[in-house]
């Protein structure tokens, strides 16, 4: 984990291992640590529920692990998931009603982020969020 203490964006980043479940709980923790003095607890809980959503995304459908970067500025938070497989474009997509809990976590995002979006890579791509806000 990287923070830098200046007046401009501070970010923090962290590589996640393929099919290492428990580290999104450890980047969830991380990321409720960095946002601990830069933003109020509701803006918090929605970002780390986002961020779950997508790295548990990266490590159910591809092969190679992924990277997580947040980037914090004074009115805005980025949270960028990239994997490694170009060939999975993600898109919501209502689940029918006997799919249990899989399927809505783009759903979430969509819902809740301000933005979002999916950016390709030379090899894989970065799935995105920002929120608005109060942050520092």
């Amino acid at each position: 984990m990287t923070r830098r203490q200046k007046s401009g964006p501070t970010r923090l980043h962290r590589r996640v291992g393929h099919a290492d479940m428990s580290a999104v709980g450890e980047v969830r923790c991380a990321l409720r640590e960095f946002l601990s003095h830069r933003s109020g607890r509701q803006y918090t809980d929605v970002a780390e529920l986002l961020l779950s959503e997508l790295l548990t995304n990266a490590l159910i459908h591809t092969r190679n692990g992924a990277v997580v970067t947040v980037t914090s500025a004074p009115a805005r938070l980025r949270v960028e998931v990239r994997d490694f497989l170009a060939e999975q474009e993600p898109a919501p997509y209502v689940p029918n009603a006997d799919d249990g809990t899989h399927g809505r976590g783009l759903l979430l995002v969509q819902s809740l982020a301000d933005s979002w979006g999916v950016t390709a890579q030379a090899l894989g791509k970065v799935v995105w969020f920002e929120l608005s806000g109060r942050t520092a």
